[in-house]
């Protein structure tokens, strides 16, 4: 079988020896010496002023929502993972969808301003694939209006853009280690905020709002990540410069060879420094999306609708037509892409991709 993708497994020895500092210390969760390790070696490998480690990454979607958005109005993208949406909803806020960039497929910048309201809080945006929002535009928007901008950057592990790591951008960046993802935890995921007061207010609200074992700053919850999540994350990112080079390779090697006079890819925003975490390819027409897919799965090969359906169209929020998105979401389809994807498998997707659009 040849998946969409297929999580990354580090040397089991490897793990081992993080399991056993874990016995070793008899230290579980709250904050062990791992935790804190692996935020160190990431806030450095990242070059990101803080950062947060959290049991996974809707959890930090939902603080930043609770600090930030306050019950009000968040203008967001109809074209992501269900969670950005949900998570909204989970906080008492109500979604305001703004619809996207027909090539970047990101928020379009261009629309937000006019979705602005006396009620509206903050915008959530999402990184879609790894492709960096017009964070420019968004922060000149967000500074008119004095709202608070938070980034799902769930695929964004490892991006930049103008040199700079695309966590650094918003008041709040989230990212998603979950097994899937390029970097992992098994679960997880973490925050990032350069302003320290905020940074201070996220951190606390992680943990129960706990100031010192016995006081409190505030309200909060559970999302502390675990030592056995975290030795997962020890184990993986000393191979996270292998990883993004091969899938690289495996990119390279579908843009050299699918045949675009039908469809067509995504468009990565100039000065980004890209992951390679996704390879979205755009159908003409939904109908020819479904026949290459049961082509594709009748050979074992399965790749997935990332992002099905438009977020505008669930049976939850107020059902308001954002037209391309909606087409982006029929006609989309990501393609296999993971560690030790070799070319054998790669040429018989792109053939029988190339044979039937």
């Amino acid at each position: 079988m040849i998946p969409v993708t297929k999580t990354f497994f580090p040397p089991l020895e490897e793990y081992q020896n993080q399991l056993k500092r874990i016995w070793d210390n008899e230290w579980l969760t709250n904050r062990g010496e791992l935790v804190k390790e692996l935020e160190g070696s990431l806030k450095n490998k990242l070059e990101v002023p803080n950062i947060t480690l959290t049991a996974n990454g809707t959890l930090p979607i939902q603080i930043a929502l609770k600090i930030l958005a306050k019950g009000g109005e968040v203008i967001t993208t109809p074209f992501s993972y269900v969670a950005t949406t949900s998570a909204i909803i989970w906080e008492n806020c109500t979604p305001v969808f703004v619809d996207i960039h027909p090539e970047y497929l990101t928020i379009d910048e261009r629309k937000i301003e006019s979705a602005i309201t006396s009620k509206t809080k903050a915008i959530l945006a999402t990184h879609v694939f790894g492709n960096p929002c017009n964070v420019d535009e968004i922060e000149k928007i967000a500074q008119k209006y004095k709202l608070k901008v938070i980034y799902d950057a769930a695929h964004s592990y490892g991006v930049k853009y103008r040199e700079k790591s695309i966590f650094n951008y918003g008041d709040i960046s989230t990212c998603s280690f979950h097994a899937t993802k390029l970097f992992h935890t098994g679960e997880g995921g973490a925050m990032f905020c350069n302003d320290e007061k905020l940074n201070h207010e996220l951190f606390y609200s992680h943990n129960f709002g706990h100031n010192g074992p016995e006081d409190f700053h505030g309200v909060g919850i559970n999302a502390k990540m675990s030592e056995l999540q975290a030795a997962m994350g020890i184990s993986v990112l000393p191979y996270l410069t292998k990883i993004i080079e091969e899938r690289k390779r495996i990119i390279t090697f579908y843009n050299y060879n699918l045949n675009f006079s039908q469809i067509r890819r995504l468009l990565i925003r100039k000065n980004t420094l890209w992951n390679y975490s996704y390879y979205p390819i755009i159908f003409p027409s939904e109908k020819k999306l479904l026949k290459v897919k049961e082509i594709l799965n009748k050979e074992n090969i399965f790749p997935r609708r990332y992002f099905y359906p438009s977020l505008n169209t669930l049976n939850y929020v107020k059902n308001e037509p954002m037209p391309i998105s909606e087409n982006i979401a029929n006609t989309v389809l990501c393609l296999p892409v993971y560690y030790s994807l070799g070319d054998d498998k790669l040429t018989k997707i792109i053939s029988i991709i190339n044979k039937n659009v």
